[in-house]
């Protein structure tokens, strides 16, 4: 009997990979020629491998009750590879879902072209050429932007074309190429980086990215590189006004400024999903907010649209950073000067006010405080919340779990239901929230969320979205 259960494991794993395996050439070739990127309930199929598209799967237990095969999914995805689809994100997940339930009626090619044309919408490119998109500064945040841009390089979207940076002494080129092809949080890069010193450029899995050095944003002429109408991402973080990020415009070939931190007097502050509808097409200055801004404000959104904030407090154990010391030494703020690695640091936080700038109808509701941990990444958000009316556990879990799932609020939000997971666990997540249900407490009108969040990777993906969408590249998702 054991033996027998041992081979049917196994046979079974073995069917599963095969199948896997045979949708990896159709998902990049989707992606690669039509600009379609394939996910299973949002969870992106794009240059993943064939475990990975079976984990994929095997998350939909969280959704459906019972995981999702792909010997259901793979019809789906051969037939939408037969067609000519509009670039979009489509959810091969949802689609099997629904042709499962009529099958009996309609063939997969008719079911997946009559769900298609439901959009209304015909095949075309999204771009005449792709978007120019250049770096200043290649920190930490600026770093995982190169990685999610070269990744999501394929279709008619955008290119990386250069990272501004100071030179730094000795072979900065290859210091650059090491940093970016390794990282102690992140891993390894995923793909090829090699070095084009004739051009002081790195070539990352195809993309040719020139390492441009300049001591301010306006002693560059991009056009003299063959950039036009560039989205530059300030990653640097030294001016954060209108004037200040107002001199990358001075700069031959630049179009528009996205800020990664929190911008200053009228610089509109954007946390995608939220306040996107916002941003105006003449706008050519904006900011992303902070890490914690784009955690905690869709959450806090959720909850007012729902059971109405009536005060609250936030308190986040955020990741230790770059402007803390590693020893004890001299800082000009508080308490940072202490080592980061050693010591948790009491510090302040702008979230409360951030918060109000982006959701002005929790103005002067909210109080925020901060504490420095000796972890490297990956954060947590402690939300204290007087609500309207009083609820249960029960209630407020099943709500913010059905918007991370079915919500304008999906792309932002993700839930969790296990009891073990820590902070490690949340490295590289491509949302910028994720609640841990187990952790949430409820009394009466009383609510206390735990939130964690990537503070580096999933903060960049944000930046990214932005980007999307004041070049014109936001895929319309369906179904």
């Amino acid at each position: 009997m054991r033996d027998r259960k041992l081979e049917s494991y196994s046979r079974d794993w073995r069917k599963r990979e095969e199948v896997a395996e045979l949708m990896v050439p159709l998902i990049g070739k989707l992606y690669r020629d039509q600009g379609v990127v394939t996910t299973i309930y949002d969870h992106s199929l794009v240059r993943k491998s064939a475990i990975e598209i079976l984990k994929a799967h095997r998350f939909t237990r969280h959704v459906l009750k019972e995981e999702l095969s792909v010997s259901a999914s793979l019809p789906v995805l051969q037939a939408l590879s037969r067609l000519d689809p509009e670039p979009a994100r489509i959810d091969v997940g949802k689609l099997a879902v629904g042709y499962e339930r009529k099958k009996a009626e309609v063939g997969v090619d008719v079911f997946l072209r009559q769900a298609l044309a439901e959009t209304g919408m015909e095949r075309k490119a999204l771009l005449d050429r792709p978007q120019d998109v250049v770096l200043y500064g290649f920190g930490r945040v600026g770093r995982m932007l190169a990685r999610i841009l070269i990744q999501r390089s394929g279709g008619d979207k955008w290119r990386l074309r250069a990272v501004v940076t100071r030179k730094r002494r000795g072979d900065d080129l290859m210091k650059r190429a090491s940093l970016l092809r390794r990282d102690s949080v992140h891993g390894r890069f995923n793909g090829a980086i090699v070095m084009d010193r004739e051009e002081n450029a790195l070539v990352a899995n195809g993309n040719m990215i020139r390492v441009l050095y300049a001591d301010a944003p306006e002693d560059v002429d991009y056009r003299a590189y063959g950039i036009q109408d560039a989205v530059v991402v300030d990653n640097a973080g030294i001016w954060r006004d209108r004037e200040g990020l107002g001199r990358h415009l001075k700069a031959g070939g630049v179009s528009k400024v996205i800020l990664t931190a929190p911008g200053e007097g009228d610089v509109p502050n954007i946390v995608y999903g939220v306040n996107n509808d916002d941003i105006r097409e003449e706008e050519r200055t904006l900011s992303a907010a902070s890490c914690t801004t784009n955690a905690i404000v869709p959450v806090l959104k959720a909850m007012h649209d729902r059971f109405h904030i009536e005060h609250g407090h936030i308190e986040t154990c955020h990741a230790y950073t770059n402007d803390q010391n590693l020893i004890d030494n001299y800082h000009r703020k508080s308490r940072r000067g202490r080592g980061a690695p050693l010591n948790m640091v009491i510090t302040e936080t702008a979230a409360a006010n951030a918060v109000a700038k982006i959701l002005p109808e929790l103005a002067g509701r909210l109080t925020a405080n901060a504490i420095r941990v000796p972890t490297p990444n990956v954060s947590l958000a402690i939300l204290n919340l007087a609500l309207g009316r009083e609820n249960t556990v029960e209630d407020v879990n099943t709500y913010l779990r059905d918007i991370s799932l079915h919500s304008p609020l999906q792309d932002q939000i993700d839930y969790t239901s296990s009891h073990e997971v820590v902070s490690s666990d949340f490295i590289g997540t491509l949302k910028t929230a994720i609640v841990d249900s187990f952790a949430t407490i409820v009394q009466g009108k009383r609510c206390v969320l735990y939130v964690w969040y990537d503070n580096e990777y999933g903060y960049a993906c944000q930046v990214i979205r932005i980007v999307q969408h004041i070049a014109g590249l936001q895929l319309p998702a369906f179904p």
